[in-house]
């Protein structure tokens, strides 16, 4: 095994917002040591785009470089079967150690994670407030309250530590880095919780969020010109009546996680720094999907609609420093599908899979700015398809449940607000096909909350046509995969090498640029 590999970083936040980062322009973001890798060592790439608004599908997506329609994964309990590829498969047969600490939506429960990795990380202590399983925070169960996410401050005994999901993963991780084996090239995956809701956060960070700085949400839209599944959630949510001092708070609490995240990101580069092998390491964060915080009067997030504030994620990557970068903000158009292309590109392992991943080496060196043309997002379910109804889900039917406002739309068969559609998003146009609704279409450039729709304005008629032919070469291009280790005819003959077509594969990716798909 080559030491030259390099070792491998995936700090992976859930649910943020791709525009909450003080080198992106937002004056309400606490991020400084994201900011600061940004100025020395890494590129934020300002339009990185999830695959799916949920986590499970999108997580099944930017671990594979598989778009979710590929292979099916269109729900969160479809996770990924042993039989499909996946990124730290890949990593820990070409030597990595594999170090997970963290939620697993993304393997299948019944087939466990051993597969996967050589520690699967559980730490002793906990401690810390049950957001999702104490009540007395949501109030009156007939109130406003009651669906809002917004727990607000956590308060622990002075001078006692927090020790909760993500806090004992971080330090699990700086352990690793700093005390695990020497001997083998280090992979860390940690999929954290922040900023996922309940919108909950301790000090110092809630405090250090200004109010008065903070973006305002965009308006409540009129629902006519959006899918039936907002304006359905948005009722349910029964946040009509708040009022902007109620939202500027929940944003504060949402800001304070994601600056805590940003905390916690520095711990991984310091112990990086004191391990002596800072430069020898790539490092990836980057978000499964965003998060409404108050856009369109909406908290939470949604399947199948995907307005930017949940489509649009935080990507920073910092390479090796062997590689070169420029540092900056980069306005590319990128997908997450993307990740996994680049960290075979870095480490210099060829994947045994066909994936339609792009590698971002040539963003990150500076020698373009562009990526893709458009970016895809997808999502929803047929009628009647049982198994992506989410019934298996403990949130799904309980009235009671925080989740319940969006689950009790996805599972209900007497509307079709809960239809598949997918997102064609160019730098300055939007369309979204509906399989049984209104199309939809926006203007980025003069309506950039998306509150209009001109999917019916014939200004816009040769914009709509040209983004349904994208669309439509994009289902083409992405619809399947063939192996590329083949079956023996029935002659008595042996397989064929698929090593030959895997150099195949690997001059044209090298002509290409990275480039295996739209």
């Amino acid at each position: 095994m080559s030491q030259s590999r390099p070792h491998i970083v995936i700090f992976n936040p859930d649910q943020w917002y791709g525009g909450v980062m003080g080198c992106h322009g937002d004056s309400g973001a606490v991020t400084p040591h994201l900011d600061r890798s940004v100025s020395e060592d890494a590129v934020s790439f300002r339009w990185a785009f999830c695959q799916n608004p949920v986590c499970t599908p999108s997580r099944c997506s930017f671990m594979t470089g598989l778009y979710p329609h590929t292979l099916g994964h269109r729900t969160m309990f479809h996770m990924l079967q042993p039989h499909e590829p996946m990124l730290l498969d890949e990593l820990r047969r070409a030597g990595y150690r594999v170090w997970w600490g963290g939620k697993n939506d993304l393997l299948a429960g019944q087939h466990g994670v051993e597969r996967s990795v050589d520690v699967y990380y559980s730490p002793e202590r906990w401690n810390g407030p049950n957001t999702h399983g104490e009540r007395a925070w949501r109030g009156d169960p007939e109130g406003s309250q009651w669906y809002s996410f917004q727990y607000g401050r956590i308060d622990l005994p002075e001078g006692e530590d927090l020790h909760d999901h993500d806090w004992n993963m971080v330090r699990g991780a700086v352990d690793e880095i700093l005390h695990g084996p020497k001997d083998q090239p280090l992979c860390i995956f940690l999929p954290l919780q922040f900023p996922h809701p309940p919108y909950a956060c301790e000090e110092p960070w809630l405090s250090m969020i200004d109010r008065q700085a903070l973006p305002p949400p965009a308006p409540v839209p009129d629902w006519s010109q959006k899918s039936a599944i907002l304006g359905a959630i948005h009722q349910r949510q029964r946040q009509q009546e708040r009022d902007d001092a109620w939202w500027r708070e929940v944003r504060a609490t949402y800001y304070a996680m994601i600056a805590r995240l940003d905390h916690q990101w520095g711990m991984i580069v310091a112990a990086l720094r004191q391990a002596g092998i800072y430069d020898e390491t790539a490092l990836f964060n980057f978000s499964d999907h965003g998060d409404y915080t108050g856009d369109y009067g909406l908290v939470e997030k949604c399947q199948n609609s995907f307005e930017d504030r949940i489509s649009r994620v935080p990507l920073v990557i910092k390479p090796p420093a062997a590689v070169g970068v420029q540092p900056r903000v980069c306005d590319g158009l990128v997908e997450l599908i993307d990740v996994p292309a680049t960290i075979y590109d870095l480490a210099g392992v060829e994947p045994s899979y066909w994936h339609f991943g792009r590698s971002l080496r040539p963003c990150l060196q500076g020698a373009t700015e562009g990526h893709r043309d458009a970016v895809f997002c997808e999502g929803g379910r047929l009628r009647g398809e049982y198994q992506a109804m989410e019934l298996q889900s403990v949130h799904a039917v309980p009235s009671d449940s925080l989740y319940w406002p969006r689950n009790s739309v996805q599972t209900d068969e007497t509307s079709d607000a809960h239809g598949k559609a997918t997102m064609c998003r160019t730098a300055t146009r939007k369309y979204v096909r509906r399989i049984y609704e209104r199309d939809e279409l926006y203007d980025l450039e003069c309506d950039p909350d998306e509150l209009v729709n001109v999917i019916d304005d014939p200004a816009y008629r040769e914009d709509l046509l040209a983004l349904r032919e994208r669309t439509l070469t994009w289902y083409q291009e992405t619809c399947d995969v063939v192996p590329i280790e083949g079956d023996a005819r029935s002659f008595g003959q042996t397989p064929p090498d698929w090593r030959r077509a895997l150099e195949r594969v690997r001059a044209f990716r090298a002509g290409q640029g990275g480039d295996v798909g739209s």
